[in-house]
């Protein structure tokens, strides 16, 4: 357990997930939160009051000052991952953002830290020194030192970090500690802290979260005990674990989504979808709707129409009454389906099943959409002429040539919808607990839905937090999680 004289630090606290997974743990707020983003700092603080809030740079924060004498037992740190992000892509980085976690370093050199955790991109692993670009446009990661700032990180926690077996990485790291001239600092790096330091990257649907969210975690402690990795309680419904009763499914998408928000029609909108947003609609509904043996259903209770071909009077129906004439130009009270999946506008993604996790949000804008394929019963013999081209026809006006079989039963596709998602649908996929407040800023302002999302895609999972650091801290939880 954290003992009573022991604080619990959360730095890059963001939005709250990892305060919210602590507290769930360990039963207790978090003592002090550091971000220098107010927006974040402000939300951390509408839903974590009794914690001290330091809104500035995590370098700027005294660990000393700020602990007045009390030893850290838990200490967890988010630094910033964009820079480390594959999302990224071929864009330039910048050193000092990717050399935020040296702040852990920091704190575990000025006070006593007992455990102390860190969360980030798989492509943590990967931190080494920069180069210079071959188009003169900033600096890109050196392919030839791949990991070598990493390895430093971690000798500089274990071991110690030598200069003379890595001085760039040295360097950088005095740098980054400010100690260059210090030189009890310099030999504390170079003898190392003595942590027990484990690492691994799991999904956050191991521990329960709707999410297929992935993140490296670091776990390090100087207490004596080992490290510990919770178990997992959820996976893929194909494995063998699922199967056999050991595990829970995971949780999926489906559980996440409002579906008493309408969508769009993708048809005639007066301002037309851009071709690639209309071609991974277009993979989408091939994938999930047309070619699935078992497309998901949207809830007869909760699903509707809405009304797309005559915008100037525009309804929304339920899908268990007879489609209206007007909606997809056929008569008669033909029973109605609505098939949805997942689009995300983001690389070479086109898709997710709703019975899948909700694919990882990010923080730089809304980029996850909910696609609705309106099925209505087809009893004629042909519909035009062969699809060998499924995905042409479906984004052009003509959308009543596809036959989709569901459940033994053929369908043809009236109109397809498509909605960007809620923030209040996100932070749901991301397991926040009921009742977390988002939408308001303390000041009684409304925060914006670029804010909510932000906070939500720079969060932690906060199931992950709580698993991870319950089987740390826990001995009643230890006989349900492996050693490392």
């Amino acid at each position: 357990m954290i003992r009573d004289d022991e604080l619990i630090v959360d730095s890059f606290a963001g939005g709250g997930g990892a305060s919210v997974g602590i507290e769930l743990a360990t039963g207790r707020h978090v003592d002090i939160a550091i971000n220098h983003d107010q927006d974040a700092i402000d939300m951390h603080t509408m839903n974590h009051p009794k914690t001290t809030h330091y809104c500035e740079s995590v370098w700027e924060v005294d660990p000393i000052k700020a602990c007045n004498g009390n030893p850290v037992g838990l200490a967890w740190f988010s630094p910033d991952c964009k820079h480390f992000s594959k999302a990224k892509g071929g864009t330039p980085v910048e050193q000092k953002i990717r050399g935020l976690a040296w702040v852990a370093i920091l704190w575990a050199m000025r006070v006593p830290v007992r455990i102390l955790m860190l969360e980030n991109v798989k492509e943590f692993m990967t931190w080494g020194p920069l180069r210079k670009r071959d188009d003169g446009k900033g600096l890109e990661p050196d392919p030839a030192k791949k990991g070598a700032t990493f390895n430093a990180f971690i000798s500089a926690l274990t071991t110690g970090l030598k200069p003379s077996e890595c001085y760039h990485s040295w360097r950088e790291a005095v740098c980054a500690l400010g100690i260059q001239y210090d030189i009890q600092a310099k030999l504390k790096l170079y003898r190392g802290l003595g942590y027990d330091v484990k690492y691994h990257s799991a999904p956050a649907y191991e521990q329960g979260a709707p999410t297929t969210r992935e993140r490296f975690y670091l776990v390090a402690r100087n207490d004596g005990e080992p490290v510990y990795w919770p178990t997992p309680t959820h996976g893929m419904p194909s494995s063998l674990e699922v199967q056999a009763g050991k595990i829970k499914p995971w949780r999926t998408a489906a559980e996440c989504i409002d579906w008493s928000i309408p969508t769009v029609s993708i048809f005639n909108r007066p301002r037309p979808l851009a071709e690639a947003t209309m071609r991974r609609i277009a993979k989408g509904i091939q994938r999930f709707v047309v070619e699935s043996d078992n497309p998901f259903i949207v809830p007869d209770h909760s699903a509707f129409i809405t009304e797309h071909a005559n915008a100037s009077s525009q309804r929304n129906m339920p899908i268990n009454e007879p489609l209206r004439t007007i909606c997809a130009k056929v008569k008669g009270g033909h029973f109605a389906l609505v098939a949805s999946h997942l689009v995300k506008f983001r690389g070479t993604n086109y898709g997710s099943s709703l019975d899948a996790p909700m694919p990882t949000v990010s923080a730089g804008g809304n980029h996850i959409g909910e696609v609705r394929a309106f099925l209505i019963k087809y009893y004629g013999t042909n519909v035009g002429q062969p699809l060998n081209e499924p995905i042409q026809t479906i984004t052009t006006k003509d959308r009543f040539g596809i036959v989709v079989t569901v459940h033994g039963e053929d369908y043809v596709i009236a109109d397809i919808g498509m909605r960007m998602l809620q923030p209040h649908e996100l932070f749901k996929g991301m397991d926040f607990p009921a009742g977390y407040q988002f939408t308001q800023k303390c000041n009684g302002k409304r925060r914006s839905k670029a804010e909510q999302v932000a906070r939500c895609g720079n969060a932690v999972c906060p199931s992950y937090a709580q698993a991870l650091v319950e089987a740390n801290i826990n001995k009643a939880q230890r006989k349900r999680v492996a050693a490392a």
